[in-house]
């Protein structure tokens, strides 16, 4: 067992956050840690890394285990590139690269018993140079970089010119590469989009050691975590399974526990009415028999009523009047800031009721173009239309209007006067601002907050053509099922983009991608967009002649078949090819090492340096082939 937490209790200000309960995590597993905003999720994981000491219960953690935390916001004072940063985290692996080639030139000229002491040393630091990946270190490090969302021409910036989101990606990457024993990770996926994120669920999966994640992102949790922890009401409770199965999992078990509970309601009701009754007879026997029905009353064990976490938490959107059938038609639309063109060409169109998310990677430009597509920005050629009787709703993450001296109720107060004071605060719930937090001025709010607030706001406005941009961000997973409940009843017609694709999923009847300045259609959800854009790249590995003229029905159904097999033919030789490569390279390498072991060469520093480099290169190149191998079979 790597990490065992038993009966954490923590309170602040006198307000109990975590009241006991019990995980445990053992190597290589990997965990989620859910429940809503202000559970005490991230308290658990400061409890757990020493940042805070808790009041009482234990955390137990295997002897000389390594960890390593991501907070959600990260600050980087360093002055050196995004490179050097994350490459800092293995500045083990390059000083002792450095002792090798120290070595080397230390062997030089040497003979006898010094020649063979320092041949000793750098064999050993060799060997521990090839264990702990050293040959690969560089491409590794490539690797994560490009794969949290960084080009090539990013590599030299500076770290102090970075926004907060692109420090945080740094800070992950240096993490990463630092190889713990147990990463804890809070909301890694905030700033990371789509392809960034499915390469983190691919790294994490196979990461050798253990993982704990606070996430509200369902999708990659079903994608990465075996485990899910639960925090609610102070309690911490463990669940095997991924997401999706915890929910079904917590589902039954709110049924049968509110079950059990009403069936108590109704047993004591029962017996409140007898004892009722037989106090009413006024006679000595009925009494004492009512005592005694009062004292065994007394001593039930009394059932706390399971709380449902949408009790009183409902959106119900409704729209203006019913839009024409064409709601929006864009032609041609272009835009370019300096020498950047960000998309060109753009033609697409929406009904009335369609459902349709924009993807795409970060800086591609789907907020410009949702922003074209409000007025607020201008193109550079093309154009929007409006159909005949649509009122847009458009919410912005970054720009919100409100009268920052009102509080939260009175905006709502203000704006929706037929709302009665029950519905505004099950509103304001829904968004998760409760208690207290509704009296608080708009002016003391986070950017987070008035960006919740907004998308509250935009729910409840007559609007029949929404159009969102990133609605769940800053949303907990209760709210953003409350929402996606709400925009799946929505008649009217959306438009978002989004980078949660499980959200995507529940709503979206079309999705589309923005790639390199042009938008692709693909009609279904998320998984569908996944499946038709993979046969899409297979296609176009083997297509010949991508300017042939339309085929009829059976000769499409011929070309397709032909493709089919040739595409089954190329992965076969390719595969045959690697396995050949394989067997070459470990021959190769398995005749150098034989040749580093001969005596004539055991007493040459120089030949068996210039050896032992090869073969160092050859092992690397072996491991590629292992993992290319391994993708394609």
């Amino acid at each position: 067992m790597l990490l065992a937490c038993r009966e954490i209790q923590k309170a602040f200000h006198e307000e109990p956050v975590l009241k006991g309960g019990y995980f445990h995590l053992e190597e290589k597993e990997k965990a989620a840690v859910v429940g809503i905003n202000g559970a005490g999720k991230t308290t658990l994981l400061n409890i757990i890394t020493g940042e805070y000491a808790p009041d009482g219960g234990e955390v137990i953690l295997a002897k000389d285990a390594r960890l390593g935390y991501l907070k959600q916001r990260q600050e980087i004072l360093s002055d050196a590139t995004i490179y050097d940063e994350v490459a800092s985290a293995r500045a083990d692996l390059f000083r002792l690269e450095q002792q090798l080639r120290v070595l080397e030139a230390d062997m030089a000229g040497k003979d006898g018993e010094e020649l063979r002491g320092l041949m000793e040393e750098y064999s050993r630091l060799s060997h521990r140079f090839e264990d702990e990946g050293g040959y690969a270190l560089r491409s590794e490090i490539t690797g994560v970089i490009k794969g949290l969302g960084f080009s090539e021409e990013d590599f030299g910036k500076p770290c102090r010119v970075l926004s907060g989101g692109e420090k945080t990606r740094v800070a992950l990457g240096k993490l990463l590469l630092s190889r713990p024993d147990l990463i804890l990770l809070d909301e890694p996926t905030n700033h990371l989009d789509i392809r960034s994120v499915a390469w983190l669920e691919g790294y994490l999966r196979d990461y050798p050691g253990a993982v704990l994640i606070v996430s509200h992102d369902r999708y990659f949790m079903d994608r990465v975590v075996t485990k899910i922890i639960e925090v609610e009401l102070g309690r911490v409770s463990m669940y095997s399974g991924n997401y999706t199965v915890y929910a079904g999992k917590k589902a039954a078990e709110r049924e049968v526990a509110l079950k059990h509970y009403l069936n108590q309601q109704k047993t004591i009701r029962h017996e409140e009415e007898v004892i009722a009754k037989l106090k009413s007879f006024n006679r000595e026997k009925s009494i004492k028999r009512a005592e005694s029905r009062e004292k065994r009353l007394g001593m039930i064990e009394r059932l706390e009523k399971p709380q449902e976490v949408r009790d009183a938490m409902h959106l119900s959107l409704s729209s203006s009047a019913v839009s024409g059938e064409q709601v929006l038609t864009v032609q041609d639309l272009s835009k370019s800031f300096g020498p950047r063109c960000l998309f060109s060409g753009l033609s697409f169109g929406l009904r009335r009721g369609e459902k349709t998310a924009i993807i795409g990677d970060n800086g591609c430009g789907k907020t410009t173009l949702m922003k074209i597509m409000t007025g607020a920005v201008s193109p550079d050629a093309g154009s929007v239309k409006l159909g005949a009787q649509v009122a847009p709703g458009y919410y912005d993450q970054e720009q919100h209007l409100f009268d920052e001296s009102h509080t939260l109720f009175e905006e709502f107060r203000e704006s929706y006067p037929a709302m009665t004071d029950t519905e505004i605060r099950n509103t304001l719930a829904s968004f998760l601002f409760t208690g207290d937090d509704v009296f608080k001025p708009i002016s003391v709010l986070s950017g987070g907050e008035k960006g919740r607030l907004s998308l509250a706001k935009l729910m409840l406005s007559p609007c029949n053509f929404l159009m969102l941009d990133e609605p769940t961000n800053h949303l907990d997973i209760t709210s953003r099922e409350i929402l996606e409940e709400a925009l799946l009843k929505y008649p009217g017609t959306l438009l978002f983009v989004s980078h949660d694709r499980y959200f995507i999923n529940r709503l979206a009847g079309r999705v589309l991608e923005l790639k390199d300045g042009r938008l692709t259609e693909f009609l279904g959800n998320y998984d569908s967009y996944l499946e038709k854009s993979a046969q899409l790249r297979e296609a176009a590995a083997v297509r010949e002649d991508r300017s042939a003229p339309a085929e009829t029905g059976s000769a499409r159904d011929w070309k397709n078949k032909k493709e089919a097999e040739a595409q089954r033919r190329k992965k076969e030789n390719d595969i045959r090819r690697t396995e050949d490569a394989i067997e070459q390279t470990e021959a190769s390498l398995e005749a150098l090492e034989a040749q580093m072991a001969s005596p004539e060469v055991a007493v040459d520093p120089v030949r068996l340096m210039a050896l032992d480099k090869e073969a160092g290169e050859l092992r690397a190149r072996l491991e590629e082939l292992y993992t290319k191998w391994e993708e394609l079979t």
